[in-house]
């Protein structure tokens, strides 16, 4: 039964809660459903889409380290022609806020992938990735730079009419310029943080381990720069945002809507517990009657 003390919004987005799946680590969703009850969740983020098929990163691609994890995958994906003309149909029904994570290597390609799920009609918003590190073109290069920032979103705002989040990276001197220069460009939302730049090391080898040599780390290590990084876009910006980083638990989740976030994404996690996301949910809902509280929107920023 859904707990209407958890309901959010995140501007014209009304979630059951503020419990999402970060890209990337959910895949369609659909690839967890003998798992859990993927319409209880707020939000779903779908794989990363491309304007054009894309194979990805050579392998190896995948590094555990200590408290998370490497990846350079690269957006492989079958390019959003196929994602309109196949997943879609099967995905359409499966959350009300299903959100595609739109990733390309130009503005050309951004726009071409906004506009084609912007006729979509089951799928309200798009996550606009300007900021992944694992791939050689584009990606993390939008993000970095809030001109390039701005430019970008400018003209996808332009061919996207529904909610539009943008996916801010960590790996900038100030990520609040970037977050004020997406905001100026008509983002409505921003969502953060993307993964952390970073390598492992085989030393019997004497090799990096991923073929890319450096990758996107994610996982509990990260949880305390994405804290730092959603409480100062949320005091700086007037639009919401989205959490995520290093979520394992629902104490992590509630550390995020006190430091000023609408709402989370939960990542690799996922991939250690596929239930994860059911447990945080209900863990809200404990943490509201232990602490008496109404409502999940009275502790978002109060820290």
């Amino acid at each position: 039964m859904e707990d209407k003390r958890l309901n959010v919004n995140i501007g014209s987005l009304k979630l059951k809660n503020p419990v999402m799946t970060a890209s990337g680590t959910f895949g369609f969703g659909e690839e967890y459903s003998d798992f859990i009850d993927v319409s209880r969740l707020g939000g779903i983020v779908v794989k990363g889409t491309t304007g054009e098929r894309r194979e990805g990163n050579a392998y190896p691609r995948l590094a555990e380290i200590p408290a998370g994890m490497i990846n350079a995958v690269g957006l492989q994906n079958k390019g959003v022609e196929y994602f309109c003309n196949n997943i879609y149909p099967r995905i359409k029904g499966i959350n009300e806020n299903t959100i595609v994570n739109v990733s390309g290597s130009s503005i050309d390609e951004y726009c071409k992938v906004a506009s084609m799920v912007n006729d979509l009609e089951d799928i309200p918003a798009i996550e606009l990735n300007i900021s992944c590190p694992n791939v050689k073109k584009g990606g993390m290069g939008f993000g970095v730079n809030k001109d390039m920032a701005f430019e970008v979103v400018s003209e996808v705002r332009k061919v996207y009419k529904k909610h539009l989040i943008v996916k801010l990276t960590p790996n900038v001197t100030n990520i609040v310029e970037i977050a004020q220069a997406v905001e100026k460009a008509g983002a409505d939302s921003v969502s953060l943080i993307n993964t952390l730049l970073a390598m492992a090391v085989d030393a019997e080898r004497q090799k990096p381990i991923i073929s890319t040599i450096t990758g996107g780390m994610s996982g509990p290590a990260v949880k305390p720069v994405a804290l730092r990084c959603v409480w100062q876009v949320s005091h700086n910006v007037d639009i919401p945002v989205i959490g995520m980083g290093g979520i394992q638990n629902a104490t992590d989740a509630i550390e995020f809507l006190l430091v000023g976030a609408s709402a989370v994404e939960v990542g690799t996690a996922n991939f250690l517990n596929p239930k994860v996301t059911m447990e945080i949910i209900d863990g809200l809902s404990d943490y509201l009657d232990r602490h008496h509280i109404d409502n999940i929107k009275d502790i978002i920023g109060k820290i």
